[in-house]
C-alpha cells in the first residue's frame, strides 16, 4: 500500500471510529437512560446496557483508528450492532409512531455492519501491508 493510499485510509479509520467512540462514551455517561431504555425493550439484563457496550464500542473504535489489531475492533463493533439492531430497533414491532425513527436505526446498525465486515476484509488482507497501524492485523486472510 503506498503512502497516499494508507493516509486515505488512516483519515478514513479516523472518521469512522469517532462515531463509536463517541457512541461508547454516551453509553458510559448516560448510563441510567440506557439502562431503562434496555429495560423499556425487555433486554434480559438491562445493566449491560451502559458500561459493557460502552466499552466495546469504544474499544471496537479506538483499535480501528490507532490500527492496533483493527480487524479485531471491527469484529467486536459486528459483535455489538447485530443483537443492537435486532433487540433495540425492531421497527417491525415498534407502534406505528415509532416505526420510521426505530427503522433509520435499525438500517443504521445493518450499513454499519457492512462497513466493518468491508473494513475486516481490508485489515485481514492486506496483512503487513496496512501503514499507519500500532499492528497489523490479528488474523491474516491474505
Amino acid at each position: 500500500m503506498s503512502d497516499t493510499a494508507g493516509l486515505v485510509l488512516l483519515a478514513g479509520r479516523i472518521v469512522f471510529a469517532f462515531f463509536f467512540v463517541m457512541a461508547g462514551y454516551r453509553h458510559v455517561v448516560g448510563g441510567a437512560q440506557m439502562t431503562e431504555y434496555a429495560r423499556g425493550v425487555g433486554f434480559p439484563v438491562p445493566a449491560l446496557a451502559p458500561w459493557p457496550s460502552g466499552i466495546v464500542l469504544a474499544a471496537g473504535g479506538a483499535s480501528i483508528a490507532a490500527g492496533i489489531w483493527p480487524d479485531i475492533g471491527a469484529l467486536l463493533l459486528i459483535a455489538f450492532l447485530v443483537p443492537a439492531a435486532v433487540w433495540f430497533h425492531p421497527f417491525w414491532k415498534m407502534p406505528e409512531d415509532q416505526t420510521q425513527i426505530q427503522s433509520q436505526l435499525f438500517f443504521r446498525n445493518i450499513t454499519l455492519i457492512g462497513a466493518c465486515v468491508a473494513l475486516f476484509a481490508v485489515f485481514t488482507g492486506l496483512g503487513d501491508g496496512l501503514r499507519f497501524a500500532v499492528t497489523e492485523a490479528l488474523i491474516d486472510l491474505t
